[in-house]
């Protein structure tokens, strides 16, 4: 078994794609109308992907990370370079906090589109 996709809830759903597809060098693998008149992107790679999904109402703010049950902490990317990684995170204006060193893998964190905050992991 594996993980198939994440669905995460976000204002603009293309410009969301088009962002983490630069800086992971995903694809957009389907797009197009969806549940409650909303719009879904697809991105991710053949195996994978983040459903990012616009409902055709407000969105509520989201609830402060680590602290309510059902909640979204973070979005793990594991990557082969983590240095260009980060390189290109830093390119599109973002910061990367919480480096780490441990077993496993090396990682950072950065807070991505929506202010979800990704974890990027590499075990090379």
């Amino acid at each position: 078994m594996k993980l198939e996709h994440v669905n995460i809830c976000v204002r603009d759903p293309k410009a969301t794609a088009a962002i983490l597809s630069e800086l992971f060098g995903w694809h957009i693998r389907w797009e197009g109308a969806a549940k409650d008149n909303g719009y879904t992107v697809h991105v991710g790679d053949d195996d994978s992907y983040l459903a990012i999904y616009a409902p055709a109402v407000d969105l509520r703010p989201e609830a402060a990370r680590y602290r309510h049950v059902a909640g979204l902490n973070h979005i793990g990317v594991v990557v082969d370079d983590l240095d260009e990684v980060e390189a290109r995170v830093k390119a599109a204006g973002y910061v990367p906090h919480s480096h780490g060193d441990y077993e496993p893998g090396t990682r950072f964190y950065f807070d991505g589109p929506d202010g979800i905050e990704y974890e990027v992991v590499s075990y090379a």
